[in-house]
């Protein structure tokens, strides 16, 4: 029997297999099974040294309660080194000597070592530099002192048929032959065919964090279950219902559909065309549909079909707000999971809206965060991109699973600009090289294969489209007017909603969409003065918030009361709810069209109106995307204005759209590489591929070329990598009896059980702040954990408004949930 530890209640050799098999599973999927089992069995070897057993044994002596000190002359307190001992090195080290010397045995091998010796901090740099210069960090960390990582005490310690089952995999003469067909897929498809070219470098950057990813969730869900066996049970493993039992969920629920109007008739036509489609072979793929089409529901029964044909693990919609998630995923949860199964509810449908916690997690927290372990996942396009791009561990784990998965992008045209050329690489990988299918769904299709193709472009032409006739599809679809409302020197905040209630008099109902809070607050407080009844929409109200203001929403414009909405742009995207007439403060036209979208949306003859307005006065220096957006569509107005039949005279149309995104993306394609400022000009595409500038550097610097082959700056480009403008942090609050019962159960939940499903249910209760918003909070004493040396927080009753969501100043009592303001 080992005497060797790895956690409590775990021998290291049980977990290296263990994580052996997991990331095994996981990297079987682009067929590189046995580099993840390599991965796994040399990854904690440095736990074989007996500086590390000493820690592990006398951190277990510690947590005894019957344990005394002091008659333990060996005990040395283990408090202050957690952390510090480097057991992820001497793996590395080992598998650098057993390491071929072909140049294919190199790339590899410092591919693999960069995952071993990265996994508790993130991808480590191959190349780095800072105010004292710039260095290999890759070599650096590879020749690290044998005092330190004791990688030949470990050698000799390992269990010999660890190390059998190692030098197995190594000794076989195929081991290299994966990793060297998979460079040439990606350098074949590469735009350059050229080994060394930018997009070639970013995706071999991608494969690297694909087995990092693959061996990351393979050793903490192990270790977790390790520590905490009774959580296993709510893990899945792939386990799911079969696709055919869930097509026909699908198919029987389209039975039932009714069809009352000719825009339910386009919607069936639309669902009929993706259903034949799912036969089609995997690849990447447009679905452009105007607002209204039922896009949705006719993407999940092309991606429930494609996936049974070609045996995918999963469906992923990411989705750009949070909103639009409690809205489809309740609508394919009811069909999915319908009430006679109770047995599946919970285990069809996964909701990841955010990630409640700070990025360092203690185990505890990391067992909460999903790994996106369900048949059909519901996500952001931030978590999304976080997973392929972040910093630390939390957010690598689940890149894996976009690999032999069906990946829906809802609403795609809100993608960040300065993300695009990381975005298209990594479709494009995902497509290339991990057998996933990507579909691309909205009304305003961005010109993605039409940037700069040595950047990353994607491959697109007419044969990607899944509706076969999508200009016939926006003349059938038309139903609003949009009226150019521009005005000279602009409209005042008071002007917009004398124009709104004036809608609501005369068509019974109107949305107003704006482009900030600030906005949305001052006309929403303008509007109420008349006396009508008035709802107020922005993302400083949590989801659960919105659901409940939605579902009153649509009752009302069901019974035809007259009501008024003002909103930020979270309403434009995929909302399902129909006005007789939308406001729509300047913006992008793309914004504009899906702010229409919100109009009429179920096709009554009465023709809907929407009416485009400009502020007076709107400080838009801190949301370039937008200003930008709505100087080219002043640009592209004016130019309608002169010829409007050149634009089959309609301002949303298919050819005011593409006019609109190539002066857009023209303007900004300068940006779309994701540039940073830290320290010099330089863009993250570039340090996530050939990374000239700190090569050049080096060069310089040691007057000769690195001596190694990948040369990334991963973490320096995760570090600033935001998927967003800034970084975010959740917050929970107590909203309504629901809130403060789930924010009382997570103060007192200590068993990891409660806490798994606590912590998923807290995500609607969540609001995302910037870091001054939060560090605000906190200077006002706003903030609670909800349970000590833990980063979970709930905020205040007095700074959360039942009308408008969070407030970084108290609000009046009547807007608070509790008369006194007390934690």
């Amino acid at each position: 029997m080992s005497k060797y530890i790895a956690h409590k209640n775990q021998e290291l050799h049980k977990h290296l297999k263990s994580v052996a098999e997991f990331a095994k599973m996981h990297a079987e999927k682009i067929g590189m099974e046995n580099y993840g089992e390599l991965l796994g069995l040399l990854h904690d070897c440095g736990k074989y040294s007996a500086e590390f057993q000493k820690y592990i044994t006398d951190a277990l002596k510690k947590e005894d309660p019957q344990f005394n000190p002091d008659e333990d002359e060996e005990f040395e307190d283990p408090a202050g080194k957690k952390g510090k001992i480097d057991h992820s090195t001497a793996g590395a080290q080992f598998l650098s000597c057993k390491n071929g010397s072909s140049q294919a045995s190199k790339i590899l091998g410092q591919l693999l070592s960069l995952c071993l010796v990265s996994h508790h901090s993130g991808l480590i740099n191959c190349l780095t530099t800072d105010n004292s210069g710039t260095w290999d960090a890759y070599s650096k960390r590879l020749s690290k002192n044998d005092n330190k990582t004791h990688g030949k005490e470990c050698a000799r310690n390992i269990d010999q048929h660890i190390l059998e089952r190692i030098n197995a995999i190594l000794a076989d003469m195929s081991f290299t032959k994966p990793f060297e067909e998979r460079c040439r897929r990606i350098v074949c498809s590469s735009p350059e065919a050229n080994p060394f070219s930018t997009v070639a470098q970013f995706q071999l950057g991608l494969l690297t964090r694909f087995l990092f990813s693959a061996l990351i969730d393979a050793d903490r869900q192990d270790t977790a279950d390790s520590e905490k066996p009774k959580t296993a049970r709510y893990r899945q493993q792939g386990d799911y219902r079969s696709w055919d039992i869930l097509i026909e969920r699908l198919e029987n629920a389209y039975k039932n559909f009714e069809t009352k109007n000719c825009v339910d008739e386009i919607r069936k036509e639309i669902s009929n065309h993706c259903l034949h489609a799912a036969k089609r072979s995997k690849g990447l793929f447009t679905l452009t549909v105007p607002t209204g089409g039922g896009k949705t529901l006719a993407s999940l029964r092309f991606a429930l079909g494609h996936a049974e044909k070609h045996h995918m693990d999963r469906i992923i919609y990411v989705i750009p707000f949070t909103t639009i998630i409690d809205q489809n995923a309740q609508i394919v949860r009811e069909i999915l999971e319908p009430k006679g199964r109770p047995k599946d509810s919970g285990k069809i449908v996964l909701e990841h809206h955010s990630n409640i916690g700070a990025d360092v997690q203690s185990w505890k927290e990391k067992l909460l965060t999903e790994n996106w372990d369900a048949p059909v996942v519901f996500t952001t396009m931030v978590q999304f991109l976080e997973a392929l791009f972040g910093a630390g561990t939390r957010g690598a784990r689940r890149m894996h699973q976009l690999a032999k998965a069906v990946i829906i992008f809802d609403e795609i045209q809100t993608l960040p600009i300065n993300c695009v050329h990381l975005f298209n690489n990594a479709i494009n990988f995902l497509v290339n090289q991990c057998g996933s299918t990507v579909v691309l769904c909205t009304a305003t299709q961005p010109l993605l294969g039409s940037v700069g193709e040595k950047k990353g472009s994607l491959k697109l032409s007419e044969a990607n489209e899944l509706m076969p006739d999508v200009g016939k599809l926006f003349v059938n679809l038309k139903r609003v007017h949009v009226c150019d409302y521009r005005k000279s020197p602009g409209w005042t905040y008071s002007e917009i909603a004398t124009l709104a209630v004036g809608q609501v008099k005369t068509n019974g109902s109107c949305l107003v969409v704006v482009n900030m809070k600030k906005a949305a607050r001052i006309i929403f407080e303008e509007a109420k003065k008349d006396g009508l009844e008035v709802f107020h929409l922005s993302t400083g109200m949590c989801p659960a918030h919105r659901k409940q203001i939605l579902k009153t929403i649509r009752q009302k414009l069901d019974d035809e009361e007259p009501i008024l909405c003002v909103s930020t742009q979270l309403i434009e995207a995929g909302v399902d709810v129909s006005f007789r007439s939308v406001i729509r403060m300047l913006a992008g036209l793309d914004s504009i069209a899906q702010a229409a979208g919100r109009c009429n949306r179920h096709g009554s003859p009465e023709i809907g109106h929407v009416f485009v307005v400009n502020p007076v006065e709107e400080n838009l220096d801190y949301l370039k995307d937008i200003a930008v957006g709505k100087e080219k569509t002043n640009r592209v107005l004016d130019d309608y204005k002169s010829d409007a039949s050149k634009y089959d005279n309609d301002i949303i149309g298919l050819k005011m759209l593409d006019w609109y995104y190539r002066n857009y993306f023209y303007e900004r394609k300068e940006v779309m590489d994701y540039p940073v400022t830290a320290n010099r000009n330089d863009t993250l595409l570039n340090l996530l591929s050939c990374n000239s500038m700190v090569v050049d550097d080096f060069r310089r610097t040691n007057k000769t070329m690195p001596a190694i082959n990948l040369r990334q700056s991963f973490m320096t480009a995760a570090k600033l990598f935001k998927s967003i403008d800034a970084p975010t942090r959740s917050l929970i609050v107590r909203y309504g009896d629901e809130g403060k019962d789930l924010v009382n159960q997570l103060c007192a939940a200590f068993a990891v059980d409660k806490q798994y499903a606590l912590i998923k249910k807290a995500q609607q209760y969540s609001v995302n702040l910037f870091p001054y918003e939060f560090e605000k909070l906190a200077a006002g004493n706003a903030l609670y954990r909800v349970q000590e040396e833990t980063e979970i927080f709930y905020l205040d009753y007095s700074y959360y408004s039942k009308i408008t969501g969070i407030s970084l100043e108290p609000v009046k009592k009547e807007e608070q949930f509790k008369d006194e303001c007390i934690a």
